[in-house]
């Protein structure tokens, strides 16, 4: 019996670090244990005993790269629990101010993280010197999308200005205006930059996922909507227990999330797409078909073009909600606290984002509960890693640790957010 062990002592080019153990025996892989070794960071426990207004800030700095989903998802779980509805322009801003984060988050991670997988480059800087106007451009875009959270969220990272009940601060309508110019450069520069990875070299892959996402009856979804998969399912989110479950697992400080009744699903960029590709604007949609896209896309090395054509919808609809705004009266609408559970979802760049909060009378939080998109999307990073990898055994070792590194990468996982790669082992027996 023969072993043989690769190790890549950490994975570049995504957030966080963790590990791959692969067991090969006769030809195949028989497990692919994808081991997140992050500490727990106690976010749930430590917001127990806050009040319901430090709650945005606290949860923003879960992630520094999709702050807005965290802060989105808990704003909307404190109104469900107190009763309170935010619509109008104030709605409008939220949408905006999400548009900002796909648009920095995927712009980042199509260019600078992902795309040197498929042109053979260890990375974006060294990308540049064969591409590097396609790099200036990615981080042109990304630079746009950082200047929606600055002006809407007081600053880049971690914004200050989102609160329960809208905003601490809105911006006026000159601001906004000044920012529209940039934005269409940016989308000019987006749907070039979908273009170009459309003629990447694509592994011929396809696995039978199921797609879970928000669905909203007319627009594709950022803040609101029913949660939905592509076998049926249609739940409003205050259900989401009695359909998922987070699972230990003995090699993982991170939970697996996994659908009761049938197991590893995915949520992300394809998930949206596949179920809500009728939610696109036409012009968007056309963008899609030629860029290679069906409305539906089961291939995960795909997800390049998935993002780059949702970072053109983002840009589009930062520019629409932009060209509409009237100023509102007032920065945010009032909260009355009052004992209760509320819950939030919305749909971060890598997928659902799912907070469950019970507050006391005076709005003190007693138990918190935080669902992020990698682990939900755990089993199915192991499940492809499990197809890939057998599909290519009998390549060099070297071969195989770079596909394994880039099949993670279609995900783009925050494994700091979902702790609560890549040393690579391979075992061949």
């Amino acid at each position: 019996m023969a072993t043989k062990t690769i190790l890549v002592d950490y994975l570049a080019r995504v957030e966080g670090e963790g590990a791959l153990d692969l067991q090969v025996k006769d030809g195949r892989v028989t497990s692919a244990q994808f081991k997140i070794f992050e500490p727990p960071r106690f976010f749930e426990a430590f917001l127990r005993g806050r009040g319901y207004a430090e709650v945005a800030d606290i949860v923003a700095r879960i992630c520094g790269i999709c702050p807005i989903a965290y802060q989105m998802s808990a704003v909307h779980a404190i109104e469900n629990a107190f009763g309170a509805k935010v619509d109008g322009q104030l709605r409008a801003l939220r949408r905006l101010i999400y548009c900002g984060e796909w648009i920095e988050s995927h712009g980042l991670h199509v260019v600078m993280l992902h795309a040197p997988d498929f042109l053979g480059f260890p990375d974006g800087i060294t990308m540049a010197r064969d591409h590097g106007a396609m790099v200036k451009n990615g981080l042109a875009i990304k630079k746009a999308g950082n200047e929606i959270m600055q002006l809407l969220g007081g600053r880049e990272i971690h914004p200050v200005s989102v609160k329960a009940g809208g905003f601490h601060r809105v911006p006026t309508r000159a601001e906004l205006a000044g920012l529209a110019e940039k934005l269409k450069r940016a989308r000019d520069l987006a749907v070039g930059l979908t273009r170009w990875v459309a003629t990447f070299p694509f592994p011929d892959f396809e696995q039978d996922y199921e797609f879970v996402a928000l669905r909203h009856p007319n627009e594709y979804p950022f803040n609101e909507g029913r949660l939905v998969s592509s076998r049926g399912l249609d739940i409003d989110i205050a259900d989401y227990d009695s359909e998922f479950e987070e699972r230990h697992v003995a090699h993982s400080t991170a939970l697996h999330s996994v659908l009761k009744r049938r197991g590893a699903y995915l949520v992300g960029p394809l998930a949206r797409y596949a179920l809500n590709f009728d939610r696109l604007p036409s012009p968007v949609q056309s963008l899609a078909r030629d860029a290679g896209l069906a409305p539906v896309c089961k291939n995960p090395f795909r997800s390049i073009v998935v993002r780059a054509v949702e970072m053109v919808h983002a840009l589009e609809e930062a520019l629409r909600i932009i060209a509409e705004y009237e100023r509102p009266a007032e920065p945010s609408v009032k909260l009355e606290p009052r004992a209760g559970v509320g819950f939030g979802c919305t749909e971060a760049p890598r997928g659902i984002c799912w907070h469950r909060y019970e507050y006391e009378a005076d709005g003190t939080i007693k138990t918190a509960r935080i669902v992020p998109p990698t682990s939900q999307n755990q089993p199915s990073i192991e499940a492809d890693l499990t197809a890939v990898a057998t599909s290519i055994l009998d390549q060099p070792d070297d071969v195989i640790r770079h596909r394994c590194e880039q099949t993670i990468r279609n995900y783009d996982p925050c494994i700091s957010c979902s702790t609560h790669f890549l040393k690579l082992s391979i075992h061949r027996s």
